[in-house]
């Protein structure tokens, strides 16, 4: 048994990370809430995904990242649905929908993972 649910929505882009986290901010509504100069989160409410605005040398896209406490389970699962796996790194995996859409299997990454109600649980 694990549980996974949507992390976080990422927006990737090759454009200056501090200038697209400066339109998304504005466009959704968020403050930026910390950036290390590749990656900026905005401040999303604690109950909703959070966005993630992160600077790529591929070209520009959304993915989305699935936060799971077994990240070799979920990643089996997601295969079982016909998804494959692009790449595996130290701390998450890259994988691809049969839709060829992008998205990565990750540990927790909100503090509330373990005990909020909108987490699903596979056996």
């Amino acid at each position: 048994m694990h549980k996974s649910r949507l992390a976080c929505l990422v927006v990737d882009g090759q454009n200056d990370v501090n200038e697209a986290a400066y339109f998304w901010s504005q466009a959704l509504g968020y403050e930026i809430a910390e950036t290390d100069g590749r990656y900026t989160r905005l401040d999303t409410p604690a109950d909703q995904p959070q966005i993630l605005i992160q600077q790529v040398s591929h070209p520009s896209r959304v993915h989305l990242d699935i936060e799971s406490d077994d990240i070799e389970a979920e990643v089996a699962r997601m295969q079982a649905l016909g998804a494959s796996v692009v790449e595996r790194l130290a701390r998450w995996v890259v994988m691809q929908a049969p839709t060829g859409h992008r998205f990565c299997i990750v540990g927790p990454q909100r503090s509330d993972f373990a005990s909020a109600p909108a987490v699903n649980v596979w056996r």
